[in-house]
């Protein structure tokens, strides 16, 4: 039957992933920001749900659903399921969460439950099956959130950031993060420039013990004509950028800038760029992982 009302006016967000990576808690926050959410909805009800809120009209505007794929079998079915939506013209968003095994191990030891896939056997045998039948859907996924360093509050923090609305007028916020590829990329960063290209001020014996916020390492970093050239291309690209983003109503956007270590370079050209995009008017923050808060003045 075909749809007689305006299903691009509805966004829905699917919220799945590993048992104890913060579904339940991701559903709470999507609620929190009006979202209207349900839990575990089968797939075989996801349109018929979907045109249901539509025809509520300014009423029922988001929708967040919380899955929980354990059975065998169920990716096929959610797959022809969201295949349908988004032939119907749904905005459709698919958040999985996961955790590294030992944080997962842990948060069930906590709460002293057994894993719900297999509750007679050792919690991470329960953790290596799920995680094998979730592949297929976590490479189905929009966005993958690793909780593993995330507290409560810091998981509330990054579903209120990338799911409230934006009212009219108000500009994009950013968030630049720097970081070490040797420790890992950032799961959260929606764009990742990776800066290991320039000089590394690492090999310079007065500039190792530094960091990419002190003035010798800035000027090492940024004076070289890579840099400067690199930096300008930047300007050019987010100039086109950020109004883009701003007008499909995009209210947050998270970009990573990498270097080998996380100390010197990718601190410096992230610093530089907070200084632009303030400069352009925009709110911005700016977070060095891979530096302690007394290193970032704090």
């Amino acid at each position: 039957m075909a749809n007689k009302h305006d299903t691009s006016a509805l966004r829905l967000v699917i919220v799945t992933g590993a048992s104890g990576s913060g579904k339940t808690q991701a559903l709470k926050c999507l609620e929190d920001l009006n979202y209207f959410c349900v839990d575990n909805l089968p797939p075989a009800l996801f349109e018929r749900f979907a045109d249901l809120c539509a025809q509520q009209g300014e009423e029922v505007r988001k929708i967040g659903l919380g899955i929980d794929v354990r059975e065998r079998g169920f990716f096929e079915d959610f797959s022809k399921h969201l295949d349908r939506l988004e032939q119907n013209g749904y905005e459709i968003e698919v958040l999985f969460l996961e955790a590294q095994d030992e944080v997962l191990v842990r948060r069930f030891s906590e709460s002293r439950r057994p894993h719900p896939l297999l509750p007679n056997q050792p919690v991470i045998e329960g953790i290596k099956l799920e995680r094998e039948r979730l592949a297929e859907l976590r490479q189905r996924a929009h966005r993958v959130l690793d909780t593993s360093n995330f507290t409560v509050h810091d998981l509330k923090d990054w579903i209120t950031r990338h799911y409230q609305d934006r009212e009219a007028g108000q500009p994009l916020r950013i968030a630049l993060v720097t970081f070490g590829y040797k420790y890992g990329v950032p799961y959260d960063a929606d764009i990742i420039f990776d800066v290991r290209f320039l000089r590394n001020p690492h090999f310079v014996p007065h500039l190792q013990p530094l960091t990419g916020l002190q003035e010798p390492v800035k000027r090492y970093v940024l004076d070289s004509p890579e840099a400067v050239q690199f930096l300008q291309h930047l300007r050019e690209i987010f100039s086109f950028l950020f109004p883009l983003f701003e007008r499909e109503r995009r209210s947050y956007l998270t970009i990573g800038v990498g270097c080998t270590g996380g100390r010197h370079r990718s601190v410096a050209i992230a610093s530089s760029l907070h200084e632009m995009f303030a400069g352009w008017g925009y709110e911005v923050s700016i977070r060095h992982r891979e530096l302690s808060p007394v290193e970032c003045g704090s």
